[in-house]
């Protein structure tokens, strides 16, 4: 049974109803606006991470153990059917990666597109991003270049090589570096059978490395760092330079600066599609003009 006052409040609360109907559709609205401005960086996702840490930590030793064995790896790939199986044992390798992190979303009830951001439709919104990835490119290619000529003459600095240099020795390889240039060299295609094999390979490896160090990981990294990008920009970038152990200590570190300009472009954009482009078409480039320098006996 009502009391009076009970129904004296059930008239204040509908004449509130009657005066601001759309007050919870504004609510809903508001919050459906924050979660369409979250960035790749930040998907809809629950604030302690995508994924749980056991997960996130299998897949980080999973990615050292490969760089690893990679290092040690004699190079001594000759032919072209050693070259295509290394693609498809690569391919699979990325796509097992790619099956890891959709596994551990799935245990948190995230969908995987939340790791891809906002993409406008249509080929108008595409070819912008491709456009980006472009501009993008050029940039940090010399970026990079300027890094690594800084490298180059620290490390000649360091190990006290100017009169090797003056003498026209300069050049000279170190180890590490003469087993990265040789195994790079050694998978860049030659044929049209390889080069069709090589640009599959380059299309599967762009999405994937940038889905799992620029959506998974560096989201993971910014929640256990209580929301700082800056973190996970950081060690997603570590962790993307690592995870190329087999190209020696100079270029990991040149690709940990690659992905910090790579986790930039997709804070900027809100979205990895750009990134995607990008990184799919460096690796396309760098394998088809090795190829060409190989077989015209440059390198």
């Amino acid at each position: 049974m009502k009391t009076s006052e009970s129904i004296d409040n059930s008239s204040v609360h509908h004449e509130l109803r009657c005066r601001h109907p759309n007050r919870r559709m504004d609510s809903s609205s508001d919050q459906a606006s924050q979660a369409m401005q979250a960035g790749p960086s930040q998907p809809v996702a629950p604030s302690h991470g995508v994924a749980p840490v056991w997960h996130t930590l299998v897949l980080i030793a999973g990615i050292a153990a490969v760089s690893i064995a990679g290092m040690v790896r004699p190079a001594h790939l000759h032919g072209s059917s050693n070259r295509l199986a290394a693609y498809a044992t690569t391919a699979l390798m990325e796509l097992v990666m790619l099956g890891w992190v959709v596994l551990g979303l799935r245990l948190r009830k995230v969908p995987l597109r939340s790791l891809l951001g906002m993409t406008a439709a249509g080929w108008r919104g595409i070819m912008s991003d491709v456009q980006i990835a472009i501009l993008f490119w050029f940039g940090s290619m010399v970026v990079l270049g300027g890094l690594g000529a800084v490298w180059m003459r620290v490390e000649a600095t360091v190990t006290h090589q100017q009169e090797a240099m003056r003498s026209g020795r300069g050049n000279e390889l170190t180890p590490s570096e003469r087993k990265a240039t040789q195994e790079m060299e050694q998978i860049a295609p030659r044929g049209g059978e390889e080069i069709a094999c090589w640009v599959l390979l380059c299309a599967i490896a762009g999405f994937v490395e940038e889905v799992v160090f620029r959506g998974y990981l560096q989201t993971q990294f910014t929640a256990w760092a209580r929301g700082a990008a800056a973190a996970g920009v950081v060690f997603s970038a570590m962790m993307f330079g690592a995870a190329h152990g087999y190209q020696g200590v100079r270029n990991m570190t040149l690709l940990a600066a690659f992905g910090v300009m790579f986790s930039l472009l997709a804070l900027r954009r809100r979205s990895l599609r750009a990134c995607i482009f990008a990184h799919g078409w460096h690796d396309l480039v760098a394998g088809l003009a090795l190829g060409v320098l190989r077989s015209h006996h440059v390198v």
